[in-house]
């Protein structure tokens, strides 16, 4: 006999779900969801019931352990600590640049769907810096001790991410121009990173691992939600086809210019340290099919971001009619 809570875990949607939800990649390039669908009722009934279910607190179950060496000063620790201290504050420059789709959204469905995003990426900030908490950082210590690790990345990457797409929504009240520099430059080149996150830290920091998961599915909404935005668009009004494609190009440009992948080289390169030393842990566990995680080199895997970016980027620019 099914019990009340299978059914309605069985109730709620496949893509909302932590455990039928297909992984980030897949779900991005595959998945066909729209503002119509993904409202506010929507949200409430699978995310918030669903997705969040025994996660609200923390973002993972409360028996997900966080082991004893992710509290132990060392590289891996340290690895960590600087990769969600940084995702802490993009997760919330994005929630305060949410704000503008909000106020220039054209429609009840697509405003509602953005408030919930903003919703989504608060809540991603948050449980990204109380993991900090859970890995030891003293609560007093938290927000000095995410400028430390993160704040010179910040000013390198986000800011001028920040400097090129804020100013379409804050002062030309450009709304589709924001939503493609949200989902096309901003979370459709970082997403890959946050699938790579999920699949080195599943052994290693398994809360760390479904904190990712739950965002990964939040962000899979995201983006082919705003894929579905802009290619209703472009059909609409494709006299504005080759502003919105120089858009594009200026942004692809400016990606660029950043120090990205040293960024994140830096950190698979201390990832790769606390590695070797807990060999045992990961043991024959695959980063992807044929290919080990102890065998894997930091730059193998800062390649297999980089590719998984390019692939994404295309097939959904190739959705939307902007390829």
């Amino acid at each position: 006999m099914t019990t009340t809570a299978e059914q309605a875990r069985f109730d709620i949607p496949a893509e909302t779900d932590l455990d039928r939800a297909p992984g980030l990649l897949d779900g991005a390039m595959s998945l066909d969801l729209t503002p119509e669908t993904c409202n506010l009722e929507y949200w409430l009934g699978a995310v918030a019931q669903g997705t969040l279910r025994g996660r609200v607190k923390g973002g993972h179950r409360r028996d997900t352990p966080v082991p004893n060496w992710m509290r132990e000063p060392g590289p891996l620790r340290q690895a960590l600590i600087a990769e969600f201290a940084f995702r802490s504050m993009a997760e919330e420059k994005a929630t305060r640049a949410l704000s503008y789709l909000v106020l220039h959204a054209p429609d009840i469905d697509c405003m509602e769907f953005f408030a919930t995003q903003l919703i989504d990426e608060a809540r991603h900030a948050s449980v990204f810096r109380g993991h900090l908490l859970e890995l030891g950082v003293a609560p007093e210590e938290l927000p000095a001790t995410i400028e430390r690790v993160a704040g010179a990345d910040r000013d390198a990457v986000l800011v001028p991410l920040e400097e090129f797409g804020l100013p379409l929504g804050r002062d030309a009240g450009d709304f589709i121009g924001g939503v493609i520099v949200l989902t096309v430059l901003v979370e459709g080149v970082l997403a890959p990173a946050a699938e790579l996150s999920e699949r080195k830290w599943r052994l290693l920091d398994p809360a760390a691992a479904e904190i990712e998961r739950a965002a990964g599915i939040d962000e899979i909404r995201h983006l082919t939600v705003g894929s579905a935005i802009v290619k209703q668009y472009v059909k609409a009004h494709p006299e504005d086809l080759p502003r919105l494609k120089e858009l594009i190009e200026r942004g692809r440009a400016l990606w660029g210019t950043l120090p990205v992948l040293e960024m994140i080289l830096r950190r698979e390169t201390l990832f790769q340290e606390g590695l070797q030393q807990l060999a045992h842990v990961v043991g024959d566990y695959e980063l992807e099919p044929g290919k080990r995680l102890i065998d894997s080199t930091p730059e193998e895997r800062l390649m297999m971001a980089a590719t998984w970016s390019m692939q994404m980027q295309d097939s959904r620019l190739a959705h939307m009619g902007l390829a």
